[in-house]
């Protein structure tokens, strides 16, 4: 018999999800029969899978030893989720950490999470961070609650707890909390805007398409007709810029802006801006150009906002999280003779 008592990292979930990451390599059909039997138990009482762990809870299971290393021997992380090399030249810049969840500011280059197996992303970074730092726990996985595209550096959340996870991914699909962005864009934008249109995503070049709304219903059918496809559509988008400092030089115009999203779609700050004629700096794909030999975007999710909050989460009601920009955006826009206007950076 193994006896399990429920962390605090590990509340929140249902038991049978538990236990399936618990048995890893258990059929599914074994977990409910062993809870049917009895050979489960939950706080010394039957259990059918459903019920909801908490802190405390108690889980037994009458199994034997040697069925329970078969079942559960890929449960635990493996020493390392990185390779060597990746763990000696990289660490991860954690901007705020507590219990419950992680601010990360993540570099350019880096995957928010895996595109293929083989690749490391800012998922197995922080797999690595919480392991070295003895937080990873059976049935817990590290989990990020919002994506940046590989170029984009800047703020992303994980959940270290099924609680921070869960509500944090709740605050960002319901789009109650604010997340503001810096860039650099060719051309001068004095007045602050709020922005609207559709985008149209293809997938197979992963790019989007700015519509207006008198040419949606022409184009998307266009579209469709190209790919043998009527399922295509087109998502309304909303994004607010605010320019902080804007220069002329032998080079160009450019523009220090400071962009809200009011929708969080994919590429939608890059393609939005361009499509109104001001491209970022190094976004080849939408129009940029290079400066200082930077040839990605310029793009910085630099703070987020968040609402009042409740629960395990509450500590962190109207908290303003703020990363600093990297390296190479700071060379450009000093190069450029940009300034950051009343935008200040200290970590809360």
């Amino acid at each position: 018999m193994k006896q399990v008592k429920i962390s605090s990292a590990e509340a929140g979930q249902r038991l049978d999800k538990f236990l399936v990451k618990y048995l890893s390599k258990a059929p599914r059909n074994f977990i409910y029969k062993m809870l049917r039997k009895k050979n489960i138990t939950l706080n010394n009482k039957k259990a059918t899978g459903g019920e909801k762990i908490i802190a405390g809870d108690e889980i037994k299971l009458f199994l034997a030893e040697e069925t329970i290393i078969k079942f559960s021997e890929n449960s635990m992380p493996s020493p390392s989720v990185l390779p060597q090399a990746m763990r000696k030249t990289k660490e991860i810049d954690i901007v705020y950490e507590d219990e419950h969840v992680l601010f990360v500011n993540k570099p350019a280059g880096m995957l928010s999470q895996k595109a293929k197996k083989d690749d490391v992303s800012l998922v197995e970074y922080i797999g690595e961070y919480l392991m070295q730092h003895g937080e990873i726990r059976t049935g817990v996985r590290a989990g990020i609650c919002n994506r940046l595209d590989r170029n984009t550096s800047g703020l992303v959340v994980a959940g270290k707890t099924i609680a921070g996870l869960q509500q944090m991914n709740e605050l960002f699909k319901a789009r109650t909390l604010d997340k503001f962005y810096l860039c650099i864009v060719s051309g001068l934008m004095e007045k602050e805007a709020v922005v609207d249109g559709y985008l149209l995503k293809d997938e197979k070049r992963n790019q989007v398409t700015i519509l207006q709304e008198s040419t949606l219903k022409e184009v998307t059918l266009k579209e469709a007709m190209l790919r043998k496809s009527t399922d295509i559509k087109a998502k309304p988008i909303c994004t607010r810029y605010r320019p902080l400092s804007f220069a002329r030089t032998n080079k160009g115009v450019y523009t220090l802006l400071e962009v809200k999203l009011i929708t969080g779609r994919s590429h939608q700050i890059r393609a939005h801006l361009s499509a109104i004629g001001y491209p970022l700096i190094g976004d080849l794909k939408y129009g940029g150009k290079s400066i200082g030999g930077v040839k990605y975007q310029l793009l910085h999710a630099y703070r987020v906002v968040l609402p009042l909050l409740e629960g395990e989460l509450a500590h962190l009601s109207k908290k303003t999280v703020i990363a600093k920009p990297s390296q190479e955006f700071e060379k450009v826009r000093k190069e450029l003779g940009l300034n950051y206007g009343d935008v200040e950076f200290e970590r809360t």
